[in-house]
């Protein structure tokens, strides 16, 4: 029972990581790039502007390194779990 609860928690814990990085992205892109005019945000103060992609980029890449190999431990967390369970069937 423990286990399936850390499996689930883990893979709950995962979903949150990645709706927080597309939030995050969704965020500071339209924060960026704006909602009015044509780039509106970016063209208003072009000498303050940054372009907000290297840093996302960064992000992105960052989440990835965390999330595959957790993908990869809840996937084999949960066959082990379906194969104790048919062992005991």
């Amino acid at each position: 029972m423990a286990h399936r609860r850390s499996v689930i928690l883990s893979a709950i814990a995962l979903c949150a990581a990645v709706a927080l990085a597309v939030a995050i992205n969704i965020i500071n892109l339209l924060d960026a790039y704006g909602s009015g005019a044509p780039y509106y945000s970016r063209t208003t103060n072009m000498d303050k502007w940054l372009d907000p992609l290297p840093a996302l980029a960064v992000l992105d890449l960052a989440l990835l390194v965390v999330v595959l190999p957790w993908l990869l431990w809840l996937k084999r967390m949960a066959s082990r779990g379906r194969k104790n369970s048919a062992a005991r069937g």
